[in-house]
């Protein structure tokens, strides 16, 4: 007992006062994503950025869906940082390039909000909370729910061109390849349900659905709904160029909510994954759930969403605060 209370007493006070700068060095290095994180930095951050989505919503109704991608094609690969925006020059090869990013647009769409906000603040606010706020207010402009989102993030330096097909899984994907992908960054097989739910608003190229079409149509295909998608789709080899597509949801096609399960659980999904996930025994109760209840999709929506957004973000003083979103600050 007598050693024990010597112990205590040579830890105090001196040791502390030593070691208090040791853990605020460790502290502004290791900071965390936070709610309102921008209120002194740049206190209109967020509000420009939802004026700016709501502006291009009604200019270009598509860009809502193309916030939403990017951010799943953002975070799933490595980090929520940005990566996705960089553009290809010396030294960085573009996620965009990727197969896996076929059919993205409206990055130029990124530079008009990151004017707005350079204008109002330089060199405050990250491109990868662009890419996550501007997210929020898409899913919002879509009928989906307000998603309390933390910022925070810094973005990257570099790229994962390397990676991208590591993350993003493809369109002939099967429901295992994509619950472990998503497992592996810490969301639960009800949440991978849930964020698939995001092809409510979504459409697939034909050249990404022939192969369920032709040469003969794929049992698992509604027959009624494949003839549907032969008229969309009337060739085998289609032009990868051509803007020839068929929409997930033909009824809401701009309305994120539960029609998707509808649909799939109808064998009306357009991939191969879609379909698998209404009969996949580990997805099949969450798909049948959602589908009754566009409420609980719209929670567990929320609850993926706010994981997804949270990935491995770089914070603190590592990587930086790009002032254009296509390259690194020189």
């Amino acid at each position: 007992m007598a050693t024990t209370k010597r112990l205590r007493f040579h830890l105090s006070p001196s040791f502390f006062f030593l070691l208090l700068p040791l853990l605020l060095q460790f502290h502004s290095g290791m900071s965390e994503l936070q709610f309102n994180y921008y209120a002194q930095s740049c206190p209109k951050a967020e509000e420009i950025i939802k004026q700016q989505v709501v502006q291009l919503y009604y200019k270009h109704g598509n860009t809502a869906v193309s916030w939403v991608r990017n951010l799943f094609h953002d975070c799933a690969v490595k980090s929520c940082d940005a990566s996705l925006l960089l553009e290809t020059v010396t030294g960085v090869a573009s996620e965009q390039a990727s197969e896996r990013s076929f059919g993205m647009r409206n990055f130029k769409y990124v530079s008009t909000i990151k004017a707005a906000l350079e204008a109002e603040c330089p060199l405050k606010v990250s491109c990868a909370d662009i890419v996550a706020l501007s997210a929020r207010e898409g899913i919002v402009m879509l009928g989906g729910p307000r998603i309390p989102i933390k910022t925070g993030r810094r973005d990257s330096r570099v790229s994962y061109l390397a990676e991208v097909e590591k993350f993003i899984p493809n369109h002939d994907d099967s429901i295992a390849t994509a619950l472990s992908v998503f497992n592996s960054i810490g969301i639960d097989d009800e949440g991978v349900v849930a964020l698939y739910g995001a092809h409510s608003v979504g459409r697939v190229h034909c050249v990404n659905l022939v192969h369920r079409l032709y040469p003969t149509i794929d049992p698992t295909l509604d027959p009624v709904y494949a003839e549907y998608l032969k008229g969309r789709c009337p060739t085998p080899d289609p032009d990868p160029d051509a803007v020839v597509y068929a929409r997930n949801d033909r009824e809401t096609p701009m309305i994120l909510d539960n029609n998707y399960y509808k649909n799939i659980i109808n064998h009306k999904g357009l991939l191969i994954v879609d379909q698998q996930l209404a009969s996949d025994p580990r997805t099949t109760p969450f798909v049948q759930k959602m589908a009754a209840d566009n409420s609980y999709f719209h929670e567990q929506f929320s609850r993926a969403i706010a994981l997804l957004s949270e990935n491995n973000p770089l914070t603190g003083d590592q990587g930086e605060v790009r002032k254009d979103c296509r390259y690194v600050n020189i």
